[in-house]
């Protein structure tokens, strides 16, 4: 917990005091922040399941991303302020729900907080897979806070071009963070392993969500990771960006993903030879499969 004293979690590495009274770039103090704490039906098959992953939604972000689906939780301080304990006990009452996972959305910010609650929720008996889903934009030394602790990493990769990530995410230095967080999370977990009935226990699965217009980086981010990694990972390519009323002062984004762009990208993947990986499905794009931040659970 000493590190929310000169905080330093994060790329931004701002040294707010969160310990007192200051809050960090991105937004967040020294108490956890939780939108909602439910069972999701939304992720990949091998971490959904039929029966749902255990999702935690925490509140705030390191990136500022203008299309974020999650912005009014990312952004705008939407959640609830809970204690360490309390966090213990919502991973154990999911377990309780029948979870197949606990699956930490956004956790950067909260890495102190996070381990301190999962040593306390094993104590009690938590034996779900741990997941780290996460925005890609992390330092290594954070990364490496997490060993023993994690079971399935679940980072995105956005950009490989620095004048995207500038741009829409305030990050001109996300791709250089993002490949070495992924490496750690890679030597940290290895290749993927899953259950009888197909679900995730370890392992990487890198995201990428295509953006309008992007494809060429898009390739670039498929050719990084294929070349670099063939098929230890998997890597799950999206199509579900959503333009939502943030984007409007950015008429390129302020559209839907084309179609015939998105099936470009996976036979591209084909093509180099990636075989481990998840596509989607027309239809993803609407606001109806972003989650209700109403506080269930929390």
């Amino acid at each position: 917990m000493e590190l929310l004293e000169s905080c330093k979690l994060c790329p931004r590495n701002c040294g707010a005091n969160r310990l007192g009274e200051k809050r960090g770039f991105c937004g967040a103090g020294e108490k956890i922040r939780v939108a909602r704490a439910a069972l999701h039906y939304w992720e990949e098959p091998c971490i959904s399941g039929d029966v749902g992953s255990g999702t935690v939604f925490f509140s705030y972000c390191t990136l500022k991303c203008v299309f974020c689906q999650n912005y009014n939780i990312s952004q705008c301080s939407w959640g609830k302020e809970i204690s360490i304990k309390r966090l213990a006990e919502i991973f154990m009452e999911l377990q309780e729900k029948g979870a197949l996972n606990i699956n930490l959305v956004t956790p950067t910010h909260y890495v102190p907080q996070i381990i301190e609650a999962i040593k306390i929720a094993k104590q009690n008996g938590l034996k779900l897979p741990i997941i780290y889903n996460s925005s890609g934009y992390e330092k290594v030394e954070t990364i490496k806070l997490l060993r023993g602790y994690i079971d399935v990493y679940l980072p995105d990769m956005k950009y490989f071009d620095s004048k995207y990530s500038s741009k829409y995410s305030k990050a001109k230095d996300y791709f250089s963070y993002a490949k070495d967080a992924i490496n750690e999370m890679v030597n940290q977990v290895g290749e993927a392993k899953f259950d009888e009935n197909g679900i995730i226990q370890k392992g990487v699965i890198i995201r990428h969500l295509m953006l309008p217009g992007l494809l060429f980086d898009s390739k670039k981010i498929i050719d990084y990771i294929c070349h670099t990694y063939g098929n230890k990972v998997y890597i799950s390519i999206m199509n579900q960006y959503t333009p939502l009323d943030y984007v409007k002062n950015y008429p390129e984004l302020n559209k839907p993903l084309n179609q015939n762009h998105y099936e470009s990208l996976i036979d591209y993947a084909l093509n180099l030879g990636v075989q481990n990986g998840f596509i989607q499905e027309d239809g993803t794009d609407k606001e109806s499969f972003i989650p209700l931040f109403n506080f269930e659970g929390v």
